[in-house]
């Protein structure tokens, strides 16, 4: 279960039960970032969340794995079909 209290700031605060060990690396992380613990664990979160791809992402990724048919492309000529296109 997660406490959520609405502070004045637009910030929430929330109380998380963690391991204990994962607290002590996230807080030797923060440390070598010169980071509060806070602020290195919402930086992760933040960057978490920009690494999820979109939907049309996720379905380009879907078919380049599912489509035997994909075109090889020589490296070796790739100026050459570069300007072909």
């Amino acid at each position: 279960m997660i406490e959520i209290i609405m502070g004045t700031t637009g910030k929430v605060e929330i109380a998380l039960h963690l391991d204990k060990g994962l607290i002590d690396q996230l807080e030797k992380e923060a440390k070598r970032e010169n980071k509060s613990l806070n602020g290195y664990v919402e930086k992760m979160l933040r960057k978490l969340i920009r690494r999820q791809p979109n939907p049309e992402t996720m379905e380009a990724i879907r078919e380049a794995r599912e489509n035997d048919n994909l075109e090889v492309l020589d490296v070796d000529h790739f100026k050459e079909f570069v300007a072909s296109l």
